[in-house]
This record gives C-alpha cells, structure tokens and sequence, in this order.
C-alpha cells in the first residue's frame, strides 16, 4: 500500500520505519530536512520537505494515487486540514488524523465526510491513559491489552520466586489450572524469545505473554506471581493531558493524588478533578514524597514531557519505599536501560499508538494490533472469512493451520464466546482469531492467511 505519513516527529517516525521495513511504500513529509535526512539513512522511504496541509506539498508526496494519509504532525489544526486536502483534492480512500484537543475529541460528529473528512482519530494522550489504567487494575502485570472489544486480554508477567508455575511444564500447568481457562502465547528468557512446546518447564525470570478472559486475567496473574495485593493508592507525577486523563479515569475507583509544579496548572487542575488530591510542587523532591508517605503507595505514575524528569522521580519513588513504579519515556533508546533498573515499568506513547494505527494499516480484516517487545512483535485479533475453498484458515482445525515461525494462536472469539486455543478447535467463518507474532516480520504471511481467494462472493 501505498501510504504518506505527516509529521517525522517520535510517533510519524516510528510508524515510518515500521512499516517501511515491512516493504510498504511510505513517503514521509516533514520541514525539518535534518531529521527526514536521519530517518532516510536508516529504512528505504521517499521523503518530501514541506508543510504538511499544503496541497503542493500533499502532491509531490503522491497524494495524487495514496491509499492512505496518517497526519500526525503536532497540531491538530494542520492535521485535520491535511485530512480536508487529500480528500477534496485527491480522493485519498483512508484518512487518519492525531488530534490531542478534548474540544475536538468531544465533538466527534464534526468528522464526517460532509464536514471534516477524517475517518479516524487517533489520540496518544487518551490511549496512553487507558493503556495505564489497564495495567493499575492487573497487579504484577507487564502489560495488559484488551482483545474482542473488551472481552478477552492479553496479559505479560514476570515469573517471581513465588510463583506456583516455577519448574513446571506448560502441560503441568493446562492440567493444573485447567479452570484458570488461558492459554499461554509467548515466553521471554533474558529478552529472548523461546521456542516452547507443551515439556517446556517455567523458570524464575521468564515473561510469560498468556490469553484469557478478562475476568480471569487477574486470577492467573495472581497464581503466576504468588501475590494477589490490590492497587489501591495512586501517586501520579505531571498534570499535563495524559497525567488529567488518567487521574479522571482512575479518582472514582482509587485514591489518587498527583504533583504538579506549575501553580496555575495545579490550581486548574483541582478546579476540574472531582476526588484527586492536586499537590503544587516537584515529583522528584524527596521531602514532598516522604510527606506523602510514598512508602504506602502502590503504583508511582510519571507522566511529565520530561524523560529525565521522569526517570529520576520514578527511581527516587521506588528507593523510598513505592510499591511499583510506572515511568513515560519518549527515547526509545532509555526503554530498556531502566527496565533494568529500579523503575518497574516503561511506557512508551510511540508504541502504543502504533498498534492503534497498525489495525488500519494491516491487510486483510484485522480488528485490532498491539505493538510488542519494542516493536519486534505483534499480537493482533484478526476475523476468518469465506469457506474451506477459499480460506486457508475457515473450516480447518487449529492443528492443520500453517502457521508462521514463531505464531501461536491463543483464543478464538466465536458469537462473543471466547474458547481458549486447542488443536482440535474448528475455525469457523466470521471467528475472531486471537494470536501472537514473536517475529513481526512474518506478518504479511499471517495476513495472506486471512485473505481469501478471488472465488470468494
């Protein structure tokens, strides 16, 4: 396909050289000529410096016969505006636009074709504030992400010292927890992934990426990890959109309190927050966490635009006592320096909107793609059409499904019920295929899996 991306910023680049390694045809438009030229030297794409709403500039991009534009510069305005250009004048067939404003995102009628012709809009500071909240509600989770509209998760956990699967082979655990009903999709050794069969034994410090219910995830997590302990207070570190979105998401169930240092900022935010305690000062001032008793916190969130400031914070945080801590890192390069360290969790915005996107973006009909292991691995829920001549998947048992190196089916959704994954399982058309790619670049052979034949009516 071919697809422009607007804005070379941390998400538009990122997606830009996802996809470009995956042989999309991707043309990057930016002003800055530097940082197209640093993303030009790394992945084989075209590049076009310019405004990104100009026509002209829409033109020499190809917008004349793109499939698709992904505007995601910094303003909203030029975004939509890009949005208006490529439909009125080049009849681009999918339009995708980053829009932070709540003022838009609350008056979604407005984009519609007869007015502002964005088919989706897509915004990291909401996403990533449901992305958190997911994994505040799964103690000991990693990650946490939702399939089937809600019904069935994804879940990753770090096997502890606790844990009741140590030393236990996958098939002791399908016969011991058959009533936890979850299968398990991926185990991670030392950041490698391992190739499992059903002798595989747990051991202490693997990551183990398991399907279940939701309503289950908990009660697996909890035997994985040998602690069931709720989270119940909330320290967030950042009043900025993501940290207010996530406190309005969070007050009504837990106890939260946030930091923030500018006092106007602050003192807006205690007008607008219902039940969050708003306090004015800074998240890395070690007598502001101490006078907050950080040693009775159990999930530190900091969600400033500041990487360091984020950092030194959430390890600040952890020293003194904070039960988990969450960090925002924007650098993809700090993600796994300070998952090796004392801060628990690192999120990043890049990688949770691309999965976002990716749904949009993936051939064949696949409802929903999360981005993993920084963007090496992929677990998306796609739909089976057709029938067993024109399908490679619909009327075949998950036994004879030629799957991918490195893919394991972990549930199916059929009429809204979930059925955890089983050899003798029949694929059904209009099933929900829920999977996991250890190695993203076999995607195209998942997705030339779900598509069918030219037969098909």
């Amino acid at each position: 396909m071919k697809i422009i991306i607007l804005g070379a910023g941390q998400v538009g680049g990122s997606l830009a050289l996802s996809l470009a390694s995956e042989s999309n045809d991707i043309t990057l438009v930016d002003q800055n000529a530097s940082l197209l030229r640093e993303i030009q030297d790394r992945v084989d794409l075209q590049t076009v410096q310019g405004h990104a709403s100009h026509p002209s500039v829409l033109e020499r991009a190809g917008a004349n016969d793109a499939g698709m534009i992904v505007a995601l510069t910094n303003s909203d305005e030029t975004n939509i505006v890009a949005c208006q250009v490529a439909y009125t004048l080049f009849h681009t067939p999918t339009k995708i636009a980053r829009v932070r404003a709540s003022d838009y995102l609350n008056y979604q009628d407005l984009f519609v074709q007869e007015a502002m012709p964005v088919d989706l809009l897509i915004s990291p500071e909401l996403l990533v504030s449901e992305y958190v909240k997911n994994l505040i509600d799964h103690p000991g989770a990693l990650q946490v992400l939702n399939f089937a509209d809600g019904k069935v998760q994804l879940v990753a956990a770090r096997v502890n010292r606790d844990s009741r699967f140590t030393g236990k082979t996958l098939a002791d655990l399908a016969r011991e927890y058959v009533a936890y009903d979850f299968s398990i999709v991926a185990i991670y050794r030392q950041r490698q992934a391992v190739a499992f069969t059903d002798e595989t034994r747990v051991k202490t410090g693997d990551e183990l990426f398991f399907v279940t219910a939701a309503q289950q995830a908990n009660k697996v997590t909890s035997a994985l990890q040998g602690v069931d302990k709720p989270n119940r207070r909330i320290l967030i570190a950042g009043g900025g959109n993501i940290g207010l979105q996530l406190a309005q998401i969070l007050e009504q169930t837990y106890r939260v309190k946030l930091i923030e240092r500018d006092p106007d900022r602050a003192r807006y935010l205690s007008e607008i927050l219902d039940k969050t305690i708003v306090l004015r000062g800074d998240a890395a001032d070690e007598d502001i966490l101490v006078e907050e008793n950080i040693e009775n916190v159990d999930i530190f969130c900091a969600l400033t635009n500041d990487d360091e400031a984020n950092i030194l914070s959430a390890m600040l945080a952890k020293r003194l006592g904070a039960r988990k801590t969450m960090s925002l890192i924007n650098r993809p390069s700090y993600v796994e320096l300070v998952e090796s360290g004392m801060i628990d969790i690192a999120i990043s915005p890049q990688q949770v909107t691309i999965g976002a996107l990716l749904a949009h973006i993936r051939r064949g009909d696949i409802v929903a793609v999360h981005s993993l292991r920084k963007g090496a691995a992929e677990a998306i829920e796609a739909v089976a059409h057709g029938d067993k001549k024109t399908s490679k998947v619909v009327g075949r048992r998950i036994e004879e499904i030629k799957l991918p190196k490195g893919t394991h089916i972990g549930a199916i959704v059929r009429e809204g019920v979930m059925m955890i994954s089983n050899p003798d399982i029949l694929i059904q058309a209009d099933d929900h295929v829920i999977m996991f790619l250890s190695e993203k670049d076999r995607i195209h052979e998942v997705e030339r899996l779900f598509q069918v034949s030219a037969t098909f009516i």
